[in-house]
């Protein structure tokens, strides 16, 4: 899926909890928080800026999202939002494209900030 058809499929499943292009409200912010972990104030903990795998972005869309119809969505559309979210934090291009191949290669910005035992 790429970022174009992940957009789409996050206006009619996501914005209404998770705000436009991801910024929150009313459930928590998908995008931002970049360097907000070693600033010495509150982190701002997004996919963007927290998690390690985009592996883990994935599975939890797949098991938990959208919230009133977990597990409804196709592995396709899972991609795409998948691909979306990461665009929107800068993670990977708008062009790019996320399958069962590319997104376990998408370094994430916290990828080295957990030790095994934090995971």
């Amino acid at each position: 899926g790429t970022s174009m058809q992940g957009e789409a499929i996050f206006v009619s499943k996501c914005m209404a909890c998770h705000g436009e292009k991801g910024a929150g409200k009313p459930n928590d912010a998908l995008v931002g928080g970049a360097g907000s972990l070693a600033a010495g104030q509150a982190p701002v903990k997004t996919v963007g800026s927290y998690w390690p795998y985009a592996t883990t972005l994935f599975d939890y869309i797949r098991r938990a999202m959208p919230y009133n119809e977990s597990k409804s969505l196709t592995a396709d559309e899972i991609y795409a939002l998948s691909a979306y979210i990461l665009a929107l934090n800068g993670i990977v291009g708008a062009s790019d494209v996320m399958d069962a191949q590319s997104l376990p290669k998408v370094k994430m910005p916290n990828r080295d900030g957990f030790e095994s035992e934090d995971i």
